[in-house]
């Protein structure tokens, strides 16, 4: 927007406050929303959403315009804000409902990709802290790919794909903390299947590598010393720099042993996949 665009919206915005509460009286001095036109009524809505910063009230002026002028341009509009005015309030169910709305009646649209970006952002927004239930972020994640993939060419594409990449790194933080969990109990076999689930399944997060050196304590607790090594193997090709490498480096030197690729496991098949790019 323009500065001359906005100083006519703040005009416009001034003007109708004056019509509407006559600039003194407040809005106890509103006139009845029957008896403005579309565009007043959704102008008093963005008024209420962008000047005075009351979501709430937004929602209600831009539902009265689809109440009021349901086929009308104005009720389009006022759909897609009201979206945006419900995220903008953290009811994201609304949002979501209120996107969704808006995709089923204009899937042409132009505002249509905006709409399945409000949709996502509002699963995505309430992702939980690690360590709870990630039901929301498979369900973010299966929305932001709709707006990889329906609308790739959108202003929205970008932000999409790195918040797709945030939320699939947060699902491999939640094996990560369970594997954990289980490891400081000495349950071996639980926490390996956990870390194995992040090796296999999210390798390009940032969690691979503390995945690969949790391998190697849990499979030296069990005395499976081949897998352990391999497991160092993978680490020291893709992370040698990395602290885990070096802790794993010294966990294995303590028992005379070195990273070294040991064929027979699924390890091996990761470092031939990971290392050597064979994936057949």
């Amino acid at each position: 927007m323009t500065v001359g665009q906005a100083g006519t919206r703040w005009i416009l915005a001034a003007t109708l406050c004056a019509t509407l509460a006559g600039c003194g009286g407040g809005r106890e001095q509103e006139a009845p929303l029957e008896t403005l036109s579309a565009e007043e009524i959704y102008q008093q809505g963005e008024l209420s959403l962008e000047a005075e910063n009351r979501p709430e009230e937004a929602i209600r002026y831009f539902a009265e315009v689809e109440r009021l002028y349901p086929y009308s341009e104005w009720a389009k509009r006022a759909l897609i804000m009201q979206a945006f005015a419900y995220h903008k309030a953290r009811e994201y169910e609304d949002a979501r409902a209120a996107a969704q709305r808006f995709l089923d009646f204009y899937p042409a649209d132009q505002d249509a990709a905006y709409a399945q970006y409000l949709l996502a952002l509002s699963y995505y927004d309430q992702i939980d802290e690690v360590g709870r239930d990630q039901g929301l972020t498979f369900q973010a994640l299966q929305a932001l790919r709709e707006v990889i993939e329906r609308y790739p060419d959108s202003e929205y594409a970008r932000s999409a794909i790195l918040k797709f990449d945030l939320a699939f790194d947060h699902l491999a933080a939640k094996e990560m903390e369970i594997g954990r969990y289980y490891l400081r109990r000495g349950h071996y076999t639980a926490a390996i299947n956990r870390f194995r689930v992040v090796v296999e399944d999210f390798q390009n997060t940032t969690h691979t590598a503390e995945a690969l050196h949790r391998l190697v304590e849990a499979y030296m607790a069990l005395g499976l010393t081949a897998e352990a090594q391999t497991a160092a193997a993978i680490l020291g090709y893709n992370y040698q720099s990395s602290p885990f490498y070096e802790d794993s480096f010294r966990l294995l030197k303590g028992q005379g042993l070195a990273p070294d690729v040991q064929e027979g496991s699924w390890l091996s098949r990761v470092y031939r996949q990971m290392v050597r790019g064979e994936w057949l």
